[in-house]
């Protein structure tokens, strides 16, 4: 019996509350809502492939309870968003309360439809709040992008272009058989998913420009961490790009390749014929090894590599000559595996396997650092080391009794924070790597360079020049910017 009292009084306790809060909703004009934004924008958006979701919050700042009569999209019969109120997903809602001094999320997400567009298009719409005779509303904002989708893999076996009019958005894979030769215009991009990877039997021919790169990075375009961390600037996004024994006389120039796992491989050829060669490029950001080759003829010049988990340069037999290159190693979002910035590694004979010998390294007016805090420093030659490998006029972070230097620079002491953008929290995780005058950007590079090589390279990454009258070359793939500098101040 005293269950049964005790039942029929919490009931009409409850009856009692809720007719108290309706009692209180405010009625007065006066009495608003507060936002935490007042525009709500995605950042590109592939179309038909669903965002990810954001969210603002709703606030009641008053004394009152406020009944919020309609919420509702501004266009909800043919809107690309959809927005979750209370846990429902939809684009109208009745009836909803915000206690005094409380507040709600609001969800949204959006789908947009091809626009048979090649370059991007804007997509808005309103969340409307009416209640109490107001009407206040928050803008959504988007922008749509068509895509050349690639799913269940596609497999090229005849010369082909690939244009930059649109992104490829590869879901699984891209193979270029054997012979077969692609080159992919300035401007293409391609955005890969989880696991997304491409491989090459043929040849790829890819050339962009200062102004129109050719871009291979993970498909995320939302924050891991919101306002901190993109997954632009996260590795680990895809899986990378596999150059097979087969595949020579490879060309990337202005290409950057970003945020993979396995970044770049090159399976074991001959060093009789070129691989690959790298121009004004930048490969960086991967969860693993950056470039790792066996037994194969590469070239590189003006090419900036860093920041990986592993190392940066890891080769194993072959012929490689790099050349006004930055290679450094500051990882920051995942922790080092232990291994150094280079590995140069000169096998001997196995057993059953044919041996990778080094025929030649050679590393002229390049930079060499990184966060790795064994005291060797960020080069290990691993095996015999009878073989030719030299440096000519590099800054190295490395002890001086590396052999086969010649007029090069050593530095030594850690410093983590060297060319992070610090300031804002969105660029914590972001890198700069050209030359500064002061110790966070390489002083001791300014000028550092051999003027006969620099003369063979006198245009760096960025287009700016190296060599004249007035200008003596700098160590490393930028030339130092005194103007870009005070800029920054």
């Amino acid at each position: 019996m005293k269950t049964i009292y005790f039942i029929a009084a919490l009931s009409l306790f409850l009856v009692s509350g809720c007719s108290d809060v309706e009692d209180n909703y405010s009625t007065t004009p006066n009495h608003q809502l507060s936002f935490s934004t007042d525009t709500l924008t995605f950042d590109t958006v592939f179309t038909t492939v669903g965002s990810a979701t954001k969210q603002f919050m709703v606030y009641n700042r008053n004394k009152k309870a406020l009944n919020i009569e309609s919420i509702v999209l501004a266009n909800k019969g043919n809107s690309a968003f959809k927005i979750n109120v209370d846990g429902r997903i939809g684009t109208d809602f009745s009836d909803i309360e915000i206690l005094p001094k409380d507040s709600i999320y609001i969800f949204v997400e959006v789908t947009i439809d091809p626009h048979d567009s090649n370059t991007p298009f804007e997509v808005k719409d309103e969340v409307e709040f009416i209640y109490n005779g107001n009407k206040q509303s928050v803008l959504l904002q988007a922008f749509g992008q068509d895509t050349y989708i690639i799913q269940g893999g596609l497999r090229i076996e005849k010369d082909t272009i690939l244009n930059g009019k649109r992104p490829f958005l590869v879901y699984d894979s891209i193979c270029i058989e054997p012979g077969v030769t692609v080159n992919i215009e300035a401007g293409a991009r391609f955005y890969l998913h989880n696991k997304a990877h491409i491989e090459v039997y043929g040849t790829v021919i890819a050339q962009g420009t200062l102004e129109k790169p050719i871009v291979f990075r993970g498909d995320r375009m939302d924050d891991l961490l919101p306002g901190r961390l993109a997954y632009d600037d996260t590795p680990g996004l895809w899986d990378g790009i596999t150059f097979h024994t087969e595949s020579y006389n490879n060309r990337f120039e202005q290409v950057i390749v970003r945020n993979g796992r396995t970044g770049l491989r090159f399976l074991p050829s001959t060093p009789e014929q070129l691989k690959i060669v790298f121009l004004s490029s930048q490969i960086t950001n991967m969860s693993g090894n950056l470039l790792y080759a066996e037994n194969c003829h590469i070239e590189a010049a003006n090419t900036e590599f860093t920041n990986a988990q592993d190392s940066l340069i890891a080769l194993s037999g072959g012929k490689y000559h790099f050349v006004h290159c930055t290679i450094a190693n500051f990882m920051q979002i995942k922790s080092r595996s232990g291994a150094p910035s280079v590995v140069l590694q000169h096998n001997s004979p196995v057993s059953g396997r044919e041996p990778y010998p080094i025929e030649s390294i050679s590393f002229e007016n390049c930079i060499i650092d990184g966060s790795w805090s064994q005291s060797s420093g960020e080069i290990v030659v691993e095996g015999e080391k009878t073989f030719d490998f030299r440096f000519t006029h590099c800054l190295l972070r490395q002890k001086e009794d590396l052999e086969n230097t010649e007029n090069c620079l050593f530095i030594s002491g850690l410093n983590n924070n060297r060319y992070r953008m610090n300031g804002k929290a969105e660029e914590n995780y972001k890198f700069d790597f050209r030359l500064k005058s002061d110790e966070s950007g390489y002083p001791e590079a300014i000028g550092g360079a051999d003027i006969t090589i620099a003369r063979l390279y006198p245009i760096d990454r960025y287009g700016t020049t190296r060599v004249s009258n007035d200008i003596l070359p700098d160590i490393g793939a930028y030339q130092y910017v005194p103007e870009l500098e005070k800029k920054e101040e």
